[in-house]
């Protein structure tokens, strides 16, 4: 009878006699297993990124969009050539009687150049009103947010990002200075204290005007969109139905605007990124069944290399199934230190990961890190079982003479 430790030491040693055999063996499983680990990690990385994208834009948000989402066909409207009516200020406006609904944003967003002084620059503009600050969960450094008045009041005021602060004034105050926005001039009352990107949109580059000014500024009498914050969570679709009812009265009975929830477009994005995680794990994990092919061609070159040593073994009274673990044991031995290296190697690409792309949280998923090191361990087993096989059918005499 051999013993589980027998087989162990007999399966180090024989794996010890061939390094270079060995070490490209190891090396194939390594990096199929880390290349799963890798590559899931980037997946997952994505997924979380996405989903603090939109954990920035705020809470219980319902989003206004001028347009339909989907195509309706050629109707009566289309070929005579009718529009859908803009979102105005007056919409938004009237979406401020529901009871749930919280704080409303009516945004205008664009590019115009910015200059004090000798300095300028292209910068970008976002028009809202002062409940932008609470909706979107941003902070200032110093001085006050936009006041609090009625929405077709043009205020010359403005709220600049830090870098903006940094890149436009330098060393100098910037607190009460006048900077000029493409041919209107504004006061600054106000520096973001927030740092990062939110949806495409650097915050500390970023200069906040009055709707109204920004729609001066930009000369359209439309919006670019509308943020509603819902009181509660469970309110979410009488405000969706809400504002559809509304902005369909308003707009002659036309249903031209889109209206979708922060939590339903993070669900659409979850679902595809997560997918994606799953897809290019499995692309990944295809490495390792050529990794499995690899080990199966070395076997059976090792079994032919080995024959005599496989004779003596049967000689001493070894039987086919004791020849089969002691091959298996090599294949499993391999892929587990394989799988081991693998997963080093992995958790060490997703640290490099991590550190050459901040914004990215590239750890591995749980599930990847284990079905990488058991896929590793089971396609070695399984594809060393023909050279098992063939070393257990092999006869003592013939073995012991080579042939």
């Amino acid at each position: 009878m051999i013993r589980t430790n027998d087989i162990v030491v007999f399966g180090w040693q024989a794996l010890k006699g061939y390094h270079t055999r060995t070490l490209l063996m190891l090396l194939a499983m390594a990096i199929g297993v880390a290349s799963v680990l890798m590559l899931t990690a980037l997946g997952e990385g994505a997924r979380q990124y996405v989903r603090g994208e939109f954990a920035s834009l705020g809470t219980n948000l319902v989003i206004v969009f001028p347009g339909r989402s989907e195509t309706a066909g050629a109707g009566f409207g289309t070929m005579m050539g009718v529009t859908p009516r803009d979102l105005t200020l007056d919409d938004a406006r009237a979406l401020t009687r529901n009871p749930d609904v919280s704080r409303i944003a009516p945004i205008n967003v664009g590019a115009a150049e910015i200059s004090w002084q000798n300095r300028k620059r292209e910068i970008t503009v976002m028009g809202s009103t002062s409940d932008i600050l609470k909706i979107r969960h941003w902070k200032m450094s110093s001085g006050s947010f936009l006041p609090d008045h009625d929405w077709d009041r043009a205020a010359p005021v403005c709220v600049i990002g830090k870098k903006v602060r940094d890149e436009i004034f330098g060393a100098h105050n910037a607190m009460g200075q006048w900077i000029r926005l493409g041919e209107y001039r504004y006061r600054v009352i106000g520096i973001l204290a927030s740092e990062g990107r939110s949806i495409g949109v650097d915050v500390e580059e970023l200069v906040i005007i009055p709707v109204s000014s920004a729609q001066a500024l930009f000369n359209v009498p439309s919006l670019f969109r509308i943020l509603i914050e819902v009181k509660t969570r469970n309110a979410i679709e009488g405000v969706i139905q809400f504002t559809k009812s509304t902005l369909r009265q308003r707009h002659q009975g036309e249903e031209d605007v889109t209206v979708i929830t922060q939590d339903a477009v993070l669900e659409t994005f979850d679902r595809i990124l997560g997918a994606l995680t799953y897809a290019v794990g499995g692309i990944a994990a295809i490495s390792l069944a050529v990794a499995g092919i690899l080990i199966m061609n070395v076997m059976l070159v090792a079994v032919s290399q080995r024959t005599s040593e496989i004779g003596l073994l049967k000689a001493l009274g070894a039987s086919r199934r004791q020849i089969v673990r002691l091959i298996l044991s090599e294949a499993l031995l391999l892929s587990a230190m394989g799988g081991i290296i693998g997963l080093l190697i992995g958790q060490a690409g997703s640290w490099g990961i991590r550190e050459a792309l901040p914004d990215l949280e590239a750890y591995p998923p749980m599930w990847a890190t284990l079905a990488s090191f058991l896929v590793a361990i089971i396609t070695g087993a399984v594809f060393s079982l023909l050279p098992a096989r063939r070393a257990a059918k092999l006869d003592a005499v013939m073995a012991l003479s080579r042939h």
